[in-house]
């Protein structure tokens, strides 16, 4: 049996649509509130503005870089013992939302003189 480009071309548009439509789950801020409470408010504070200086501040942040930064803690690509640890219990949904929570905060610009 032969194809014709045009029946093969055909194909491989139905493929690459059907993998473009398939079902992600979106952050949820609401749940990234409640799991930060849980997880890293102590550190980082509630609103991701940790008056800690030790402690990086968090709101206003890239959601893709707070994420990426939370799975790369997580896999060890980042090293740190502590977040490693908390990062750990997080699951590709739950750093999705927390990253994505602290994102919508608004950040605190702090200037030293």
């Amino acid at each position: 049996m032969t194809m014709t480009i045009t029946k093969v071309s055909m194909l491989v548009a139905i493929a690459g649509a059907s993998l473009l439509s398939s079902p992600s789950q979106a952050a949820d801020v609401n749940a990234g509130a409640t799991k930060a409470k849980e997880v890293c408010a102590a550190c980082h504070g509630m609103d991701g503005n940790s008056p800690q200086p030790d402690y990086p501040k968090l709101a206003g942040q890239y959601a893709d870089f707070l994420a990426k930064a939370l799975r790369d803690y997580k896999s060890g690509a980042r090293k740190n013992p502590v977040m490693q640890g908390f990062s750990a219990a997080l699951s590709r949904q739950d750093i999705d939302n927390v990253a994505a929570y602290y994102a919508s905060q608004p950040a605190v610009l702090v200037t030293r003189r």
